[in-house]
């Protein structure tokens, strides 16, 4: 498997859910089990169904977990100095050219990634388009809207 770009607070996350879904989901999932197998017959018994969904579902999600961390290239946005131009883990100040609405943005690996908290995804189609531009450059990205230009302001590595 091909490693996955991650930031040090995208692997944290991950580690936490990983944590939260070993020590406690999976304990209250098997538990759940345990209780609808009590009741009697399990052929019809919709509890033990659920249990049984939810636990495939934890088991999935772990595996998922595990192996995103175990294929993680952690890359810490303040150990980078790239020039002056756009990468995984820096922090981009945009400026649209129509409205002149300046946004700020980190790249981010897809796991880290919240356009509410300004991180966007390293595969996010504004993220492509500003990747491995510099400062005073203009990137064009197309939306469902149409086309958007945006000129980089300012490209930080913290």
């Amino acid at each position: 498997m091909n490693k996955i770009p991650i930031t040090l607070n995208g692997v944290e996350l991950l580690r936490t859910e990983l944590h939260k879904l070993k020590t406690v989901e999976r304990p209250a999932v098997i538990t759940a089990i345990a209780e609808a197998r009590a009741q009697g017959d399990i052929t019809e018994n919709a509890e033990y169904e659920a249990a049984r969904e939810r636990q495939g579902f934890i088991e999935g999600r772990i595996i998922e977990l595990e192996a995103k961390l175990a294929n993680a290239q952690v890359i810490d946005p303040a150990h980078l100095d790239d020039d002056g131009r756009v990468v995984f883990g820096s922090t981009v100040e945009l400026m649209d050219t129509a409205s002149e609405e300046v946004v700020s943005y980190q790249i981010v690996g897809e796991d880290d990634a919240d356009i509410k908290l300004g991180k966007l995804s390293y595969s996010s189609p504004i993220a492509r388009a500003l990747i491995g531009k510099s400062e005073g450059d203009v990137a064009e990205v197309r939306t469902p809207g149409g086309v958007k230009q945006f000129e980089i302001v300012d490209v930080r590595y913290v």
